[in-house]
């Protein structure tokens, strides 16, 4: 299988907006669940939130109301719009089918976002 390639990360300052993509092969990308997760230096791996198609995304409380879960089925890609960025919002984001994530070679690069002044 192919590793999801994540970018659009970088260094932005407290409040500012990022927006991470998510390149996923394989023609199941429609009709499955993704999740965006991600890595604080330190930390366990968690879970941002998960878009499946024909429904709304859920999210991690520590998320809600400043990040947005979106998905173009036709380019098998997944997005994260991040807004009002905290500095503990700095981790390396990762994104993967949920069903795939207790495998550890499912897993791309990531791609780091740090929120610092």
């Amino acid at each position: 299988q192919v590793q999801p390639v994540e970018s659009g990360g970088g260094l932005v300052q407290p409040g500012g907006s990022l927006r991470l993509s998510c390149q996923v092969s394989g023609s199941f990308f429609a009709f499955t669940t993704m999740a965006w997760y991600r890595q604080a230096p330190g930390k366990q791996r968690e879970l941002v939130g998960t878009s499946t198609t024909g429904l709304l995304p859920n999210y991690a409380d520590s998320v809600k109301g400043r990040f947005t879960i979106s998905r173009d089925n036709a380019e098998n890609t997944l997005y994260l719009q991040m807004n009002s960025l905290k500095p503990e919002d700095t981790a390396v984001y990762y994104c993967n089918l949920p069903t795939r994530a207790t495998r550890s070679d499912s897993w791309g690069q990531g791609t780091q976002v740090t929120v610092s002044s």
